[in-house]
Formats: structure tokens, sequence, C-alpha cells
């Protein structure tokens, strides 16, 4: 048995048996996405992103990744017929950083979830070629579009292998199955929401929530204080009021009895009431 590997980092690997070639497809390719549309699509994959791995934080179980090139035939690495989504996930694997997604490096999982942004010189593509890509050789169960400038959001789910559209909630947001979280737009961004329907934050956004609440709550706490001590002030001046109440009652008495002491000197059988 012998074995050959062509010098290019992305060769494939050649093994001899008994006269008989074995050809094994390179695994460790580079990924080859051309630039993104705007700014606006790379914000939108980097919050995207950022979300759903906050979301996710005590899960190993995933790859969340974008713009990042899925090699799917060993056949298409020569004629350059791979695709990149913007945005997809992929289930029930290592959580691991990777230069591409490498179908027969992965044990042939293909993303449960991708979403494409579209942009006028894609969506032709993403909404006819690509879905048809999706949905019959990736076989992907959910996949969603959103146009980052018309904020137009449409999202599918692959019943007896054809996709078919999601339905909108009342809030207009999409329900992902896979992702168990709800998909929707939200300030003219693509985001995620909780089953409950409450917004998935950003890293940067709970930061600044967990801020609010921290100062809400020494606000709360010194409020409580306050009030605290103008019980305690109010207590202690009730207090002072009745001792003072208790002097004058005193002092009526001894008033009194001085009165009547002074009477019975001169003889005088005092009649106080």
């Amino acid at each position: 048995m012998t074995f050959t590997q062509n010098s290019e980092a992305a060769a494939s690997l050649t093994i001899s048996t008994e006269g008989d070639d074995i050809i094994i497809p390179p695994s460790d390719l580079w990924s080859d996405e051309p630039p993104l549309e705007s700014d606006l699509h790379r914000d939108q994959i980097e919050l995207l992103l950022a979300c759903l791995k906050w979301w996710w934080r005590e899960r190993t179980d995933f790859y969340a990744t974008g713009n990042l090139t899925i090699y799917f035939s060993p056949e298409h690495i020569t004629t350059r017929d791979f695709r990149g989504p913007d945005f997809f996930v992929v289930l029930g694997t290592e959580n691991k950083p990777r230069k591409s997604w490498v179908l027969w490096a992965e044990q042939g999982k293909y993303p449960n979830v991708i979403i494409e942004l579209l942009s006028n010189s894609t969506a032709n593509v993403d909404k006819g070629f690509k879905k048809q890509l999706y949905q019959d050789t990736f076989r992907t169960p959910e996949y969603f579009w959103f146009h980052p400038d018309t904020l137009e959001f449409q999202g599918f789910y692959l019943a007896r292998g054809i996709y078919e559209p999601i339905e909108q909630n009342e809030q207009e947001c999409l329900w992902s199955q896979q992702l168990e979280l709800f998909v929707g737009v939200y300030e003219s961004k693509l985001r995620f929401f909780s089953p409950q329907g409450q917004l998935i934050p950003t890293p940067e956004e709970r930061a600044e929530q967990e801020k609010q609440e921290k100062e809400l709550a020494q606000e709360q706490a010194k409020l409580a204080q306050e009030q605290a001590q103008l019980a305690q002030e109010q207590a202690q001046l009730a207090q002072e009021q009745a001792e003072a109440e208790r002097q004058q009652r005193e002092l009526a008495q001894q008033r009194v009895e001085e009165l009547e002491r002074r009477l019975k000197q001169l003889g005088i059988e005092p009649d106080i009431q």
C-alpha cells in the first residue's frame, strides 16, 4: 500500500492498494466565499450569531456560523460548485472553530437551519436555485430569507420533501422547530425570540439590561432606606409628642394638687372637678 499527496494544501490523498487507487477528498479546506454585499449584511450575520451563541452559551452540541463555504461534493471542489449560506446552524455536532463545513468530514451532516440575506443581485438565486438546492440536496429542515433593505422575510419547513411556508403568529414571527425559537423582524433587524416571545438579547444588550437592573435595584434600596429613616423619624417624633403630652398632664395634675393644698390651708374645702 502506498500513499501519495499533491503538494497543494487542499490536495486529495490517494491510497494505492494492489493497483487500485482510492482517492480520499481533502477535509481541511478553507472557506471560499465572496465579500458580503454590504455592512447591513455583515452586521445582520454577526447579530444572529451573537444572539444565538449567547442563548445557547451552555450548549456544546451545535455549530453556528455565517458566510462560510459548505463543501458537499468532492467533485465540486474542482468545478467550484459549492455554496456558502449567509447563516446556518448544524445540530448534534461539536462546537469548535472550523475553516469551512466539509460534509465528508462531518459525518455527512447538512445544516438544520439556513438563513439567506437577500440583495437585489442575489434575490433570484436565493429564492430559486438555492431554495431548490437546500430542499432537494441539503434536505435542510428549515430555510429562511430576509432582505436587510426592504425587510422582506419568509420561512419554509420541509414537509414530505417539499418546502412549505411557515405561518406567522400574531406578532408576525415565524416559529423555528429546529432552534425552538421564534424568528422575526425587530427594529429593522432579523432577531430571535424565546418561546414566550421575549427578545433574545445580544451580550451587549444583556450587559446594558443588567446595568439598568442594578441601578434600579440600587435606587429601590436607597428609597427603601430613606423610607425606613423617615418611618424612624416619625416614630421618634410620635414618641416625643407622647412624652410631651405626658409631661403636660403631670404638670396640670401638679397644679391641681397645689391649688387643693392652698385651699385647704385657707380652710376651704376644694371642689375641683
